[in-house]
């Protein structure tokens, strides 16, 4: 089965469950993907948080409902997961620009968001330097934050500027392994709680044997193949990096991906590159 006809069999279960509670991680093993990974994804490949398309093809599929039945306006705001009417009038009003009264109105104007379908399409002829790594385990220690997967390209390079200066890596630098395969300062997106509340861990740290003193945390990697893309230029190439092995690399290619965090790895200036590990496993035959 491939990436994308995965990817509708887990829009296939959203759909099915659009009036019920909807698993996250379901879906994602649908996808044969984390929930971290699949959450990330989405809005790369759709333009909308999972969580804002499940609302609009809620609100899309009550509009309809209003306009061609008699069901009542309170039955209608628990059937699509409203604790109350007037939580449902106001989800309905800013999503439609009207009441879920006015509604039932002929010639009211309201919105409709259809159902996604995701298919495959050859991209840009711009190249993608990776190549393969088998790495044996290793640990990262660093201070850990907690980041909106939505505005994640707006709020990590905060993070990092408030972390020059805290004189963050100054500190970090004295844990580090030197001479490790990983180098430099990472960016470890790990999942943590990640679930319906569409947050990640972001985890500024760098690979370490050593027992960090609180606040800092530590992570554990086992033994994994990771795809290591690298990136000539500053640092603003990564988000790009990100939608790309997202929507080009990993439909085209005989990986999928594996379930553990990925890591950013932000070398010296001088070097005037950086790298994306993501962990990977081969696709099954």
């Amino acid at each position: 089965m491939d990436w994308v006809q995965r990817m509708n069999e887990a829009i296939g279960y959203i759909e099915g469950h659009i009036t019920q509670e909807i698993d996250y991680a379901e879906a994602a093993q649908i996808a044969c993907c984390s929930v971290y990974h699949f959450q990330r994804m989405f809005p790369f490949i759709s333009d909308v948080s999972l969580s804002e398309y499940i609302r609009r093809r809620r609100l899309t599929l009550a509009a309809y409902e209003l306009q061609n039945s008699e069901i009542k306006v309170i039955d209608l705001a628990l059937k699509y997961g409203y604790d109350s009417p007037e939580a449902f009038a106001r989800a309905f009003q800013n999503m439609h620009g009207t009441t879920p009264t006015a509604a039932r109105q002929a010639g009211t104007k309201l919105k409709a968001y259809p159902r996604i379908s995701f298919q495959f399409s050859m991209q840009g002829a711009a190249e993608m330097n990776y190549r393969i790594e088998e790495m044996k385990e290793f640990s990262v220690v660093g201070f850990k934050e907690q980041v909106n997967t939505q505005h994640a390209y707006e709020d990590v390079p905060r993070l990092w500027m408030e972390a020059q200066e805290k004189g963050i890596f100054e500190k970090l630098w004295n844990y580090r392994v030197q001479d490790h395969p990983i180098r430099g300062i990472l960016g470890v997106c790990a999942d943590g709680d990640y679930g319906k509340n569409e947050h990640f861990d972001y985890t500024m740290s760098v690979v370490s044997q050593d027992t960090p003193q609180e606040p800092m945390v530590q992570r554990h990697f086992p033994t994994a193949t990771w795809a290591v893309f690298e990136l000539e230029g500053d640092p603003s190439g990564i988000a790009e990096m990100w939608k790309r092995l997202y929507t080009e690399w990993i439909p085209s290619h005989a990986y999928d991906l594996a379930p553990l965090p990925a890591i950013e790895c932000y070398l010296p200036p001088d070097e005037y590159k950086n790298e994306l590990w993501v962990p990977v496993v081969r696709k099954a035959q």
